[in-house]
């Protein structure tokens, strides 16, 4: 991320200056998908989620979120030109990229039907990075961080710098609430996947190619994020616990066994990294 512009500027030729940055419209895109999410989820609550405005909202959220992860999709591909380094791997290197995969979603959903389970975990996401944004870039703009006196100057005789308090208030919120709310996102997808089942099941339009696709986004994030093999891993201790009920019925308890081995051979033959071993023998492509 950018630093913020110099303090010695005048403060309307620092935002004018921040407000020229590739960053500051992913900002914007973030804020944007915050507001269109409270938007809709006002709609939600007073049953109007089919209203103009709701529609509006819901569909505007999920341009935002195209455009913010294409921006990042667009700034490494940048780097990468000006560094004069060839993408390894192919599409499926490309495919691993966390934000290629979100940035897919995202134009997914914008496509589809309605579905308010699938903007929690974008706004969730929104809410960090926007709290993020203002801390290392907004607030250092608009208040520059104060110099302290010559005494309080750091060992190495640098004059130090006071942050605003409220910096300090939103890196502690950050830093506190993070792991938890990462868990609650890895949650809210494993939960999306049942009900795109659900709709499935119920033979909705494009269901089944929705529940595909999904599938494929929730088996890389499964290869690439802890926090969703944890949600993962906490789902089948719980599942296993009521299985080990002895009210429960040995049919259901076979089920059971039968679905986790159909999972886990799925998850051996979707391994990405059994086709990916010559590229990555080449060279391995940091996640960005």
């Amino acid at each position: 991320m950018a630093p913020p512009p110099p303090a010695s500027m005048p403060l309307t030729q620092r935002v004018m200056h921040l407000a020229q940055t590739l960053q500051f419209g992913w900002f914007v895109g973030h804020l944007t998908l915050l507001f269109c999410a409270v938007r809709y989820g006002l709609s939600y609550l007073t049953l109007n989620f089919y209203s103009r405005w709701a529609k509006f909202s819901y569909r505007t959220a999920f341009i935002a979120a195209a455009a913010t992860y294409g921006i990042v999709v667009f700034k490494a591909y940048r780097a990468r030109m000006r560094a004069g380094s060839k993408p390894q791997g192919g599409a499926l290197a490309l495919l691993s990229d966390e934000n290629v995969q979100y940035l897919g979603m995202a134009l997914v959903w914008l496509f589809s039907r309605q579905m308010p389970l699938a903007l929690t975990p974008f706004m969730v996401y929104s809410i960090f990075h926007v709290a993020t944004y203002t801390r290392t870039n907004l607030i250092p703009t608009i208040q520059p961080p104060q110099q302290t006196s010559a005494g309080d100057a750091s060992a190495g005789g640098k004059p130090g710098y006071k942050s605003s308090p409220m910096a300090d208030t939103i890196g502690k919120f950050v830093k506190e609430y993070y792991d938890t709310s990462m868990t609650l996102v890895a949650g809210l997808e494993i939960l999306l996947w049942f009900r795109v089942l659900s709709s499935a099941i119920l033979f909705t339009k494009g269901s089944w190619i929705l529940l595909g696709i999904y599938t494929a986004f929730l088996r890389a994030r499964y290869s690439q994020s802890t926090f969703v093999q944890g949600a993962f891993g906490d789902f089948r201790a719980r599942v296993d616990a009521m299985m080990a009920n002895q009210s429960t019925p040995p049919v259901v308890r076979q089920a059971w066994e039968t679905v986790k081995g159909f999972t886990r051979q799925g998850v051996d033959a979707t391994n990405l990294n059994r086709y990916m071993g010559a590229a990555q023998g080449q060279g391995q492509k940091k996640a960005q």
